[in-house]
């Protein structure tokens, strides 16, 4: 789910479905697939924390949109690709944007 808004993330952590979203992650957690919900908000409150917590021991990956600015990142697209190239390879789809993590 990209961007995952706290009021996404929390209907989904609660198992509330008010939209096609929200349904589609229910059900891909019932049905125990991978599941990469991006928070859309940053600093987190606690109760985003625990939402967020809730989430992850259901099975999601979190994944913030956090670019690494360690990989010499130049333009506002290089900070794009960063986050993107994450979470296609969270999702096993090959990606040029990148090159793979080797730490």
């Amino acid at each position: 789910v990209v961007p995952a808004s706290m009021g996404t993330i929390g209907r989904i952590a609660s198992g509330v479905s008010t939209t096609m979203v929200e349904r589609a992650a229910d059900v891909i957690l019932k049905e125990k697939r991978k599941l990469i919900i991006v928070p859309r908000e940053s600093p987190f409150s606690t109760i985003h924390l625990k939402n967020l917590l809730a989430l992850d021991e259901a099975g999601a990956h979190i994944l913030p949109a956090s670019p690494g600015f360690y990989s010499g990142q130049k333009t506002f697209e290089d900070l794009v690709d960063f986050v993107v190239a994450r979470i296609l390879d969270q999702l096993d789809i090959d990606q040029d944007l990148m090159p793979p993590y080797q730490g």
